[in-house]
């Protein structure tokens, strides 16, 4: 497994790296060595929080914990990336053609397969608006995320709120 590990406001001491390692071994196991992680490590005023993006053939695995030390925001986001492959082990074997995630959990009880269901459907209009109007239109709906045409590049463009308080906008790439 290829590991990038990046400090934010610090700079990760090798034995976390060598933790990381470690952790990621299980999941490793389920996706392969060509597996790419992305291992984000952030202090911030009152925690440490610790981000996971694993990524294998578009499949993409993302995990964000918070505690007060390094070690723990880890461990709990490589327990958490563990609980989405679980609750998801029977779509990715599916889609990565992979028997390997049944036998890393074969001591699970087999989880019951059901189809996502669409409960409602809308129809949005979407007007060209620079990001900022999109980001004020968003705030006024109090929404937490906000799809428009951006009138920059013409695209349709997702913006949402973050979790430490900022904005994201998400703009589509063909793969």
């Amino acid at each position: 497994m290829k590991i990038e590990l990046i400090g934010k406001k610090c700079t990760p001491r090798e034995s976390f790296k060598e933790r990381a390692e470690k952790k990621l071994e299980k999941v490793e196991r389920l996706f392969g060595s060509d597996t790419s992680a992305k291992i984000t490590a952030a202090v911030e005023k009152t925690s440490k929080s610790v981000e996971i993006t694993l990524q294998k053939h578009g499949i993409i695995f993302r995990a964000q914990e918070r505690a007060q030390e390094l070690d723990a925001a880890l461990d709990k986001a490589v327990d958490s990336l563990v609980r989405q492959i679980r609750k998801n082990k029977t779509r990715l074997e599916k889609r990565l053609h992979n028997a390997s995630i049944s036998e890393v959990f074969e001591d699970d009880a087999p989880e019951e397969e059901s189809a996502p269901e669409v409960v409602r459907t809308k129809s949005i209009s979407l007007k060209p608006e620079s990001v900022d109007e999109a980001i004020l239109q968003m705030d006024l709906l109090g929404h937490s995320f906000y799809l428009f045409l951006n009138a920059e590049s013409g695209q349709t463009n997702l913006v949402y709120r973050r979790a430490d308080g900022g904005y994201g906008l998400l703009v589509p790439e063909v793969a």
